[in-house]
Protein backbone atom coordinates (compact mmCIF):
# COMPACT_ATOMS: atom_id res chain seq x y z
CA UNK A 1 0.00 0.00 0.00
CA UNK A 2 1.28 3.46 -0.90
CA UNK A 3 0.41 6.87 0.48
CA UNK A 4 1.27 10.19 -1.14
CA UNK A 5 1.80 12.97 1.43
CA UNK A 6 2.18 16.64 0.51
CA UNK A 7 1.00 19.13 3.13
CA UNK A 8 1.29 22.84 3.84
CA UNK A 9 -0.08 22.44 7.37
CA UNK A 10 2.42 19.99 8.83
CA UNK A 11 0.63 19.54 12.15
CA UNK A 12 0.94 15.89 13.18
CA UNK A 13 2.17 14.73 9.78
CA UNK A 14 5.40 13.16 11.07
CA UNK A 15 3.47 11.03 13.57
CA UNK A 16 0.91 10.12 10.90
CA UNK A 17 3.56 9.07 8.37
CA UNK A 18 5.41 7.12 11.07
CA UNK A 19 2.18 5.32 11.93
CA UNK A 20 1.65 4.35 8.30
CA UNK A 21 5.24 3.13 7.97
CA UNK A 22 4.82 0.93 11.03
CA UNK A 23 1.72 -0.55 9.38
CA UNK A 24 3.75 -1.47 6.29
CA UNK A 25 2.84 1.42 4.00
CA UNK A 26 5.27 3.08 1.60
CA UNK A 27 5.35 6.88 1.73
CA UNK A 28 5.72 9.12 -1.31
CA UNK A 29 6.31 12.80 -0.58
CA UNK A 30 7.11 16.12 -2.22
CA UNK A 31 9.41 19.04 -1.47
CA UNK A 32 9.18 20.38 2.06
CA UNK A 33 7.10 17.44 3.31
CA UNK A 34 9.73 14.98 2.07
CA UNK A 35 12.51 16.92 3.81
CA UNK A 36 10.55 17.08 7.07
CA UNK A 37 9.87 13.33 7.07
CA UNK A 38 13.43 12.41 6.14
CA UNK A 39 14.79 14.72 8.83
CA UNK A 40 12.58 12.79 11.27
CA UNK A 41 14.32 9.58 10.18
CA UNK A 42 11.56 8.17 7.97
CA UNK A 43 12.29 6.43 4.68
CA UNK A 44 10.41 8.35 2.01
CA UNK A 45 10.13 7.99 -1.78
CA UNK A 46 10.70 11.21 -3.76
CA UNK A 47 7.76 12.05 -6.05
CA UNK A 48 10.25 12.50 -8.90
CA UNK A 49 11.26 8.84 -8.55
CA UNK A 50 7.61 7.88 -9.09
CA UNK A 51 6.95 10.14 -12.08
CA UNK A 52 10.42 9.88 -13.61
CA UNK A 53 10.28 13.63 -14.03
CA UNK A 54 11.83 16.37 -11.89
CA UNK A 55 9.91 19.12 -10.13
CA UNK A 56 9.99 22.14 -12.44
CA UNK A 57 8.97 25.82 -12.54
CA UNK A 58 9.95 26.42 -8.91
CA UNK A 59 7.78 23.53 -7.77
CA UNK A 60 4.70 24.67 -9.69
CA UNK A 61 4.75 21.34 -11.57
CA UNK A 62 5.51 18.16 -9.63
CA UNK A 63 2.42 15.95 -9.18
CA UNK A 64 0.50 16.73 -12.39
CA UNK A 65 1.49 13.44 -14.01
CA UNK A 66 -0.26 10.24 -15.22
CA UNK A 67 1.78 8.14 -12.79
CA UNK A 68 0.16 10.09 -9.97
CA UNK A 69 -3.37 10.54 -11.26
CA UNK A 70 -3.50 7.17 -13.01
CA UNK A 71 -2.53 5.54 -9.72
CA UNK A 72 -5.29 7.45 -7.95
CA UNK A 73 -8.13 7.31 -10.47
CA UNK A 74 -7.86 3.74 -11.78
CA UNK A 75 -10.80 1.61 -10.64
CA UNK A 76 -9.64 -1.64 -9.12
CA UNK A 77 -12.80 -3.44 -10.33
CA UNK A 78 -12.39 -2.64 -14.05
CA UNK A 79 -10.00 -4.91 -16.00
CA UNK A 80 -9.48 -2.22 -18.65
CA UNK A 81 -8.20 0.21 -16.00
CA UNK A 82 -5.87 -2.42 -14.56
CA UNK A 83 -4.54 -3.24 -18.01
CA UNK A 84 -3.90 0.46 -18.74
CA UNK A 85 -1.85 0.74 -15.56
CA UNK A 86 0.20 -2.39 -16.43
CA UNK A 87 0.88 -1.16 -19.97
CA UNK A 88 2.13 2.18 -18.70
CA UNK A 89 4.07 0.99 -15.67
CA UNK A 90 1.80 2.78 -13.18
CA UNK A 91 1.33 1.57 -9.62
CA UNK A 92 -1.68 2.20 -7.38
CA UNK A 93 -1.65 5.03 -4.90
CA UNK A 94 -3.97 4.02 -2.07
CA UNK A 95 -4.01 7.19 -0.01
CA UNK A 96 -3.54 10.90 -0.53
CA UNK A 97 -2.77 13.14 2.44
CA UNK A 98 -2.84 16.73 1.19
CA UNK A 99 -3.76 20.15 2.47
CA UNK A 100 -3.38 23.26 0.40
CA UNK A 101 -1.20 26.35 0.12
CA UNK A 102 -2.38 28.94 2.68
CA UNK A 103 -4.20 31.26 0.27
CA UNK A 104 -6.71 32.62 2.79
CA UNK A 105 -4.00 33.32 5.36
CA UNK A 106 -1.88 35.00 2.69
CA UNK A 107 -4.53 37.46 1.51
CA UNK A 108 -5.43 38.25 5.13
CA UNK A 109 -1.97 39.76 5.66
CA UNK A 110 -1.81 43.54 5.60
CA UNK A 111 -0.29 44.87 2.41
CA UNK A 112 -0.09 41.51 0.64
CA UNK A 113 0.78 41.87 -3.03
CA UNK A 114 -1.16 40.34 -5.89
CA UNK A 115 1.99 38.39 -6.82
CA UNK A 116 2.22 36.80 -3.37
CA UNK A 117 -1.48 35.90 -3.51
CA UNK A 118 -1.13 34.25 -6.92
CA UNK A 119 1.88 32.21 -5.83
CA UNK A 120 -0.21 30.78 -2.99
CA UNK A 121 -2.80 29.33 -5.34
CA UNK A 122 -2.35 25.56 -5.16
CA UNK A 123 -2.85 23.62 -8.40
CA UNK A 124 -1.46 20.14 -7.85
CA UNK A 125 -2.96 19.78 -4.35
CA UNK A 126 -6.60 20.25 -5.34
CA UNK A 127 -6.07 17.98 -8.35
CA UNK A 128 -4.78 15.15 -6.14
CA UNK A 129 -7.55 15.65 -3.60
CA UNK A 130 -10.23 15.55 -6.28
CA UNK A 131 -8.77 12.48 -7.97
CA UNK A 132 -8.56 10.57 -4.70
CA UNK A 133 -11.97 11.78 -3.54
CA UNK A 134 -13.61 10.75 -6.81
CA UNK A 135 -12.20 7.24 -6.43
CA UNK A 136 -13.10 6.94 -2.72
CA UNK A 137 -14.21 3.31 -3.16
CA UNK A 138 -10.54 2.38 -3.39
CA UNK A 139 -8.58 5.42 -2.20
CA UNK A 140 -8.46 7.15 1.18
CA UNK A 141 -8.18 10.93 0.99
CA UNK A 142 -7.11 12.93 4.06
CA UNK A 143 -7.08 16.75 4.10
CA UNK A 144 -7.67 17.43 7.80
CA UNK A 145 -5.03 16.58 10.46
CA UNK A 146 -7.93 15.90 12.85
CA UNK A 147 -8.61 12.71 10.87
CA UNK A 148 -5.10 11.22 11.16
CA UNK A 149 -5.89 9.29 14.34
CA UNK A 150 -9.12 7.79 13.01
CA UNK A 151 -7.45 6.67 9.77
CA UNK A 152 -4.59 4.97 11.61
CA UNK A 153 -6.97 3.29 14.06
CA UNK A 154 -9.07 1.80 11.26
CA UNK A 155 -6.04 0.54 9.35
CA UNK A 156 -4.71 -1.10 12.52
CA UNK A 157 -8.08 -2.70 13.18
CA UNK A 158 -8.99 -3.91 9.70
CA UNK A 159 -6.04 -3.47 7.35
CA UNK A 160 -7.63 -0.46 5.64
CA UNK A 161 -10.10 2.33 6.23
CA UNK A 162 -13.81 1.46 6.19
CA UNK A 163 -15.85 2.34 3.10
CA UNK A 164 -18.11 4.62 5.18
CA UNK A 165 -15.06 6.53 6.36
CA UNK A 166 -13.69 6.90 2.84
CA UNK A 167 -17.03 8.37 1.71
CA UNK A 168 -16.98 10.84 4.60
CA UNK A 169 -13.37 11.80 3.86
CA UNK A 170 -14.24 12.23 0.17
CA UNK A 171 -17.01 14.68 1.09
CA UNK A 172 -14.58 16.58 3.31
CA UNK A 173 -12.01 16.76 0.51
CA UNK A 174 -14.50 18.13 -2.03
CA UNK A 175 -15.67 20.63 0.59
CA UNK A 176 -12.06 21.65 1.21
CA UNK A 177 -11.37 22.26 -2.49
CA UNK A 178 -14.72 24.00 -2.99
CA UNK A 179 -14.01 26.43 -0.15
CA UNK A 180 -10.50 26.98 -1.45
CA UNK A 181 -11.65 27.73 -4.99
CA UNK A 182 -14.44 29.99 -3.72
CA UNK A 183 -11.92 31.99 -1.68
CA UNK A 184 -9.66 32.43 -4.72
CA UNK A 185 -12.59 33.30 -6.98
CA UNK A 186 -13.90 35.87 -4.51
CA UNK A 187 -10.48 37.50 -4.19
CA UNK A 188 -9.88 37.67 -7.95
CA UNK A 189 -13.43 38.81 -8.72
CA UNK A 190 -13.06 41.69 -6.27
CA UNK A 191 -9.80 42.66 -7.96
CA UNK A 192 -11.47 42.44 -11.38
CA UNK A 193 -14.63 44.27 -10.28
CA UNK A 194 -17.05 41.42 -10.99
CA UNK A 195 -19.97 41.52 -8.49
CA UNK A 196 -22.49 39.23 -10.20
CA UNK A 197 -21.51 36.12 -8.17
CA UNK A 198 -21.46 35.76 -4.39
CA UNK A 199 -19.75 32.80 -2.69
CA UNK A 200 -20.54 32.14 0.96
CA UNK A 201 -18.35 30.16 3.33
CA UNK A 202 -19.89 29.40 6.72
CA UNK A 203 -19.25 26.63 9.25
CA UNK A 204 -21.82 25.31 11.67
CA UNK A 205 -21.60 26.55 15.24
CA UNK A 206 -24.45 24.42 16.52
CA UNK A 207 -27.84 22.99 15.59
CA UNK A 208 -30.60 24.85 17.43
CA UNK A 209 -33.54 23.26 19.24
CA UNK A 210 -35.84 25.13 16.87
CA UNK A 211 -36.08 28.41 14.99
CA UNK A 212 -38.20 31.48 15.59
CA UNK A 213 -41.07 29.13 16.48
CA UNK A 214 -41.06 25.50 17.70
CA UNK A 215 -42.17 24.04 14.36
CA UNK A 216 -39.20 25.60 12.49
CA UNK A 217 -35.85 23.83 12.22
CA UNK A 218 -32.74 25.99 12.56
CA UNK A 219 -28.95 25.96 12.69
CA UNK A 220 -26.37 28.59 13.59
CA UNK A 221 -23.38 29.14 11.28
CA UNK A 222 -20.37 31.45 11.42
CA UNK A 223 -18.19 32.97 8.72
CA UNK A 224 -14.68 31.87 7.91
CA UNK A 225 -12.93 34.85 9.50
CA UNK A 226 -13.54 36.23 13.02
CA UNK A 227 -14.95 39.74 13.25
CA UNK A 228 -15.44 41.94 16.32
CA UNK A 229 -18.82 42.36 18.01
CA UNK A 230 -19.77 38.91 16.72
CA UNK A 231 -21.92 36.44 18.60
CA UNK A 232 -20.73 33.73 16.21
CA UNK A 233 -17.24 33.96 17.74
CA UNK A 234 -18.30 34.61 21.34
CA UNK A 235 -17.19 32.48 24.29
CA UNK A 236 -20.09 31.22 26.37
CA UNK A 237 -18.98 31.09 30.00
CA UNK A 238 -22.22 29.98 31.64
CA UNK A 239 -25.82 29.07 31.01
CA UNK A 240 -27.93 26.92 28.77
CA UNK A 241 -27.78 26.71 24.99
CA UNK A 242 -28.66 29.81 22.99
CA UNK A 243 -31.91 29.83 21.05
CA UNK A 244 -32.61 31.29 17.60
CA UNK A 245 -34.33 34.32 19.14
CA UNK A 246 -31.54 34.73 21.73
CA UNK A 247 -29.03 34.96 18.90
CA UNK A 248 -31.08 37.54 16.99
CA UNK A 249 -31.54 39.68 20.11
CA UNK A 250 -27.92 39.39 21.21
CA UNK A 251 -26.72 40.43 17.76
CA UNK A 252 -28.94 43.52 17.91
CA UNK A 253 -27.53 44.37 21.34
CA UNK A 254 -23.95 44.10 20.07
CA UNK A 255 -24.69 46.47 17.19
CA UNK A 256 -25.86 49.07 19.72
CA UNK A 257 -22.89 48.57 22.06
CA UNK A 258 -20.41 49.21 19.27
CA UNK A 259 -21.75 52.79 18.96
CA UNK A 260 -20.23 53.93 22.28
CA UNK A 261 -16.77 54.55 23.67
CA UNK A 262 -17.88 55.77 27.12
CA UNK A 263 -19.05 53.17 29.70
CA UNK A 264 -22.39 52.02 28.26
CA UNK A 265 -25.15 49.52 28.97
CA UNK A 266 -28.19 48.53 26.93
CA UNK A 267 -31.11 46.31 27.83
CA UNK A 268 -32.81 44.74 24.85
CA UNK A 269 -36.09 42.94 24.17
CA UNK A 270 -37.37 41.66 20.81
CA UNK A 271 -34.47 43.32 18.94
CA UNK A 272 -35.30 46.81 20.27
CA UNK A 273 -33.55 48.62 23.13
CA UNK A 274 -35.74 48.97 26.21
CA UNK A 275 -33.25 50.96 28.27
CA UNK A 276 -29.81 52.36 27.47
CA UNK A 277 -27.42 54.67 29.26
CA UNK A 278 -23.88 55.93 29.57
CA UNK A 279 -22.30 56.37 33.00
CA UNK A 280 -19.10 57.25 34.82
CA UNK A 281 -18.51 53.48 35.08
CA UNK A 282 -20.31 50.34 33.99
CA UNK A 283 -22.15 49.92 37.31
CA UNK A 284 -23.75 53.35 36.94
CA UNK A 285 -24.55 52.72 33.26
CA UNK A 286 -26.34 49.49 34.27
CA UNK A 287 -28.26 51.24 37.04
CA UNK A 288 -29.48 54.00 34.72
CA UNK A 289 -30.41 51.57 31.92
CA UNK A 290 -32.31 49.34 34.35
CA UNK A 291 -34.19 52.27 35.88
CA UNK A 292 -35.15 53.44 32.38
CA UNK A 293 -37.53 50.47 31.98
CA UNK A 294 -37.65 47.95 34.82
CA UNK A 295 -40.64 46.18 33.34
CA UNK A 296 -39.41 45.47 29.81
CA UNK A 297 -35.93 44.36 30.87
CA UNK A 298 -37.46 41.34 32.66
CA UNK A 299 -36.31 38.26 30.75
CA UNK A 300 -34.26 40.42 28.41
CA UNK A 301 -30.67 40.74 27.27
CA UNK A 302 -28.03 43.13 28.60
CA UNK A 303 -24.86 44.17 26.81
CA UNK A 304 -22.06 46.36 28.17
CA UNK A 305 -18.81 47.64 26.69
CA UNK A 306 -16.65 47.26 29.79
CA UNK A 307 -15.65 44.34 31.99
CA UNK A 308 -18.43 43.28 34.34
CA UNK A 309 -17.01 43.72 37.83
CA UNK A 310 -18.27 42.46 41.18
CA UNK A 311 -20.32 45.58 41.94
CA UNK A 312 -22.13 45.40 38.60
CA UNK A 313 -22.66 41.66 38.93
CA UNK A 314 -24.23 42.10 42.36
CA UNK A 315 -26.59 44.74 40.96
CA UNK A 316 -27.56 42.55 38.00
CA UNK A 317 -28.00 39.30 39.91
CA UNK A 318 -31.49 39.95 41.38
CA UNK A 319 -32.92 40.75 37.93
CA UNK A 320 -34.16 37.90 35.72
CA UNK A 321 -32.04 38.16 32.57
CA UNK A 322 -31.55 35.73 29.71
CA UNK A 323 -28.08 36.87 28.63
CA UNK A 324 -25.31 39.22 29.75
CA UNK A 325 -22.78 40.19 27.07
CA UNK A 326 -19.45 41.86 27.86
CA UNK A 327 -15.86 42.01 26.63
CA UNK A 328 -14.88 40.25 29.88
CA UNK A 329 -16.04 39.29 33.35
CA UNK A 330 -13.92 39.62 36.47
CA UNK A 331 -13.28 36.48 38.49
CA UNK A 332 -15.49 37.82 41.29
CA UNK A 333 -18.30 38.67 38.84
CA UNK A 334 -18.23 35.13 37.44
CA UNK A 335 -18.46 33.67 40.94
CA UNK A 336 -21.55 35.80 41.56
CA UNK A 337 -23.33 35.31 38.24
CA UNK A 338 -22.60 31.63 37.60
CA UNK A 339 -24.70 30.78 40.65
CA UNK A 340 -27.62 31.35 38.26
CA UNK A 341 -27.10 28.19 36.20
CA UNK A 342 -29.37 29.19 33.31
CA UNK A 343 -28.00 32.72 32.89
CA UNK A 344 -25.99 32.86 29.70
CA UNK A 345 -22.73 34.81 30.03
CA UNK A 346 -21.09 35.69 26.72
CA UNK A 347 -17.60 37.10 26.31
CA UNK A 348 -17.30 38.97 22.99
CA UNK A 349 -14.34 40.61 21.27
CA UNK A 350 -15.22 44.33 21.17
CA UNK A 351 -12.00 45.64 19.70
CA UNK A 352 -12.62 48.06 16.86
CA UNK A 353 -11.21 47.38 13.40
CA UNK A 354 -11.41 49.25 10.12
CA UNK A 355 -12.60 46.15 8.26
CA UNK A 356 -15.73 46.70 6.19
CA UNK A 357 -18.42 44.22 7.15
CA UNK A 358 -21.37 43.01 5.10
CA UNK A 359 -24.91 42.35 6.22
CA UNK A 360 -26.72 39.41 4.62
CA UNK A 361 -30.50 39.19 4.76
CA UNK A 362 -32.41 36.31 3.24
CA UNK A 363 -35.57 36.82 1.21
CA UNK A 364 -37.63 34.09 -0.42
CA UNK A 365 -35.40 32.68 -3.14
CA UNK A 366 -32.73 35.33 -2.74
CA UNK A 367 -30.32 37.29 -0.63
CA UNK A 368 -29.89 40.99 0.07
CA UNK A 369 -26.33 42.16 0.73
CA UNK A 370 -25.30 45.58 2.00
CA UNK A 371 -22.51 47.19 3.99
CA UNK A 372 -23.19 46.92 7.71
CA UNK A 373 -24.33 50.31 9.03
CA UNK A 374 -21.42 50.99 11.37
CA UNK A 375 -20.80 54.66 10.54
CA UNK A 376 -22.56 57.25 12.73
CA UNK A 377 -21.78 60.95 12.57
CA UNK A 378 -21.19 62.92 15.75
CA UNK A 379 -23.91 65.48 16.38
CA UNK A 380 -22.46 69.00 16.56
CA UNK A 381 -23.86 72.48 17.16
CA UNK A 382 -22.90 73.39 13.59
CA UNK A 383 -25.66 71.08 12.35
CA UNK A 384 -28.32 73.33 13.88
CA UNK A 385 -30.95 74.60 11.44
CA UNK A 386 -32.88 76.66 14.02
CA UNK A 387 -32.18 79.99 15.64
CA UNK A 388 -31.50 78.19 18.90
CA UNK A 389 -28.32 76.21 19.02
CA UNK A 390 -28.13 73.30 21.47
CA UNK A 391 -26.13 73.88 24.64
CA UNK A 392 -23.40 71.41 25.64
CA UNK A 393 -25.62 69.24 27.86
CA UNK A 394 -28.32 69.02 25.21
CA UNK A 395 -25.74 68.32 22.53
CA UNK A 396 -24.35 65.34 24.46
CA UNK A 397 -27.87 63.92 24.81
CA UNK A 398 -28.57 64.53 21.12
CA UNK A 399 -25.49 62.55 20.12
CA UNK A 400 -26.49 59.77 22.52
CA UNK A 401 -30.08 59.72 21.23
CA UNK A 402 -28.91 59.69 17.61
CA UNK A 403 -26.82 56.56 18.24
CA UNK A 404 -29.70 54.78 19.96
CA UNK A 405 -32.52 55.65 17.54
CA UNK A 406 -30.44 54.16 14.74
CA UNK A 407 -31.05 50.72 16.26
CA UNK A 408 -34.79 51.02 16.91
CA UNK A 409 -37.23 49.58 14.39
CA UNK A 410 -38.62 52.24 12.04
CA UNK A 411 -40.55 54.44 12.38
CA UNK A 412 -38.41 55.18 15.43
CA UNK A 413 -38.46 57.91 18.05
CA UNK A 414 -36.17 57.99 21.09
CA UNK A 415 -36.47 60.48 23.96
CA UNK A 416 -33.39 61.03 26.14
CA UNK A 417 -32.47 62.83 29.33
CA UNK A 418 -29.01 62.97 30.94
CA UNK A 419 -27.42 60.21 28.89
CA UNK A 420 -30.27 57.75 29.43
CA UNK A 421 -33.29 56.71 27.42
CA UNK A 422 -36.51 58.16 28.80
CA UNK A 423 -38.90 56.78 26.19
CA UNK A 424 -38.71 54.62 23.04
CA UNK A 425 -41.31 54.39 20.29
CA UNK A 426 -40.63 51.59 17.82
CA UNK A 427 -42.08 50.20 14.63
CA UNK A 428 -45.23 52.28 14.29
CA UNK A 429 -46.77 52.88 10.90
CA UNK A 430 -46.52 56.65 11.36
CA UNK A 431 -43.92 58.74 13.11
CA UNK A 432 -46.35 60.66 15.31
CA UNK A 433 -47.53 57.35 16.76
CA UNK A 434 -43.96 56.44 17.71
CA UNK A 435 -43.45 59.91 19.19
CA UNK A 436 -46.59 59.63 21.31
CA UNK A 437 -45.38 56.31 22.78
CA UNK A 438 -41.89 57.62 23.58
CA UNK A 439 -43.08 60.93 24.99
CA UNK A 440 -45.73 59.32 27.20
CA UNK A 441 -43.09 56.98 28.62
CA UNK A 442 -40.92 59.96 29.52
CA UNK A 443 -43.81 61.78 31.18
CA UNK A 444 -44.73 58.69 33.20
CA UNK A 445 -41.20 58.83 34.65
CA UNK A 446 -41.81 62.43 35.71
CA UNK A 447 -39.52 63.86 33.02
CA UNK A 448 -41.17 66.98 31.60
CA UNK A 449 -38.40 69.40 30.65
CA UNK A 450 -34.99 69.50 29.00
CA UNK A 451 -35.70 66.40 26.91
CA UNK A 452 -34.05 65.46 23.62
CA UNK A 453 -35.99 63.71 20.86
CA UNK A 454 -34.31 61.76 18.04
CA UNK A 455 -35.97 60.48 14.88
CA UNK A 456 -34.41 57.89 12.57
CA UNK A 457 -36.05 59.52 9.51
CA UNK A 458 -37.09 63.02 8.57
CA UNK A 459 -40.17 64.65 10.05
CA UNK A 460 -42.52 65.02 7.06
CA UNK A 461 -44.69 67.64 8.79
CA UNK A 462 -44.48 69.90 11.81
CA UNK A 463 -46.91 67.77 13.87
CA UNK A 464 -44.15 65.84 15.69
CA UNK A 465 -42.44 69.11 16.65
CA UNK A 466 -45.70 70.48 18.06
CA UNK A 467 -46.31 67.27 20.00
CA UNK A 468 -42.76 67.21 21.36
CA UNK A 469 -42.97 70.77 22.68
CA UNK A 470 -46.01 69.84 24.77
CA UNK A 471 -43.99 67.14 26.52
CA UNK A 472 -40.98 69.30 27.41
CA UNK A 473 -38.65 68.55 24.50
CA UNK A 474 -35.90 71.17 24.18
CA UNK A 475 -33.98 69.73 21.22
CA UNK A 476 -34.64 67.47 18.23
CA UNK A 477 -32.12 65.55 16.12
CA UNK A 478 -33.20 64.16 12.77
CA UNK A 479 -31.65 63.49 9.35
CA UNK A 480 -33.61 66.12 7.42
CA UNK A 481 -34.51 65.64 3.77
CA UNK A 482 -38.27 66.19 3.65
CA UNK A 483 -39.82 68.61 1.17
CA UNK A 484 -41.51 70.06 4.27
CA UNK A 485 -38.30 70.50 6.31
CA UNK A 486 -38.88 74.23 6.48
CA UNK A 487 -42.26 73.71 8.17
CA UNK A 488 -40.56 71.80 11.02
CA UNK A 489 -37.79 74.38 11.33
CA UNK A 490 -40.27 77.28 11.49
CA UNK A 491 -42.34 75.45 14.11
CA UNK A 492 -39.21 74.66 16.19
CA UNK A 493 -38.19 78.31 16.08
CA UNK A 494 -41.69 79.33 17.11
CA UNK A 495 -41.59 76.96 20.10
CA UNK A 496 -37.95 77.65 21.12
CA UNK A 497 -36.69 74.16 20.26
CA UNK A 498 -33.16 73.55 18.95
CA UNK A 499 -33.12 71.28 15.90
CA UNK A 500 -30.22 69.74 14.02
CA UNK A 501 -30.13 67.95 10.66
CA UNK A 502 -27.45 65.25 10.58
CA UNK A 503 -27.68 64.66 6.84
CA UNK A 504 -27.59 60.89 7.31
CA UNK A 505 -30.47 58.45 7.70
CA UNK A 506 -30.59 55.22 9.72
CA UNK A 507 -33.80 53.37 8.94
CA UNK A 508 -34.02 49.93 10.54
CA UNK A 509 -36.88 48.08 8.86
Amino acid sequence: MRALISVSDKTGVVEFADGLKRLGWDIIATGGTMKLLRDAGLEVINISDVTGFPEICDGRVKTLHPKVHGGLLARRDLPSHLEALRENGIEFIDMVCVNLYPFRQTIAKEGVSMEDAIENIDIGGPSMLRSAAKNYRDVTVVCDPQDYGRVLDEIRAGGNTRSETRLMLSAKAFTHTAQYDACIATYLREKAGLPEKLFLDFDIVQPLRYGENPHQQARFYRGAEPVPFSLAFARQLNGKELSYNNIQDANAALNIVREFDAPFCVGLKHMNPCGAAVGRDIAQAWSKAYEADKVSIYGGIVAVNREVDAATALAMKPVFLEIIIAPSFSKEALEILTKKKNLRLLEVDMRRTGVRERQLVSVNGGLLVQDLDTETCTVTAEMAVTKRRPEAALLADMDFAWRIVKHVKSNAIVVVKDGCTAGIGAGQMNRVGSAEIALREAREKGLTEGLVLASDGFLPFDDTVTLAAGYGVSAIVQPGGSIHDEDSVVKADELGIAMVFTGERHFKH
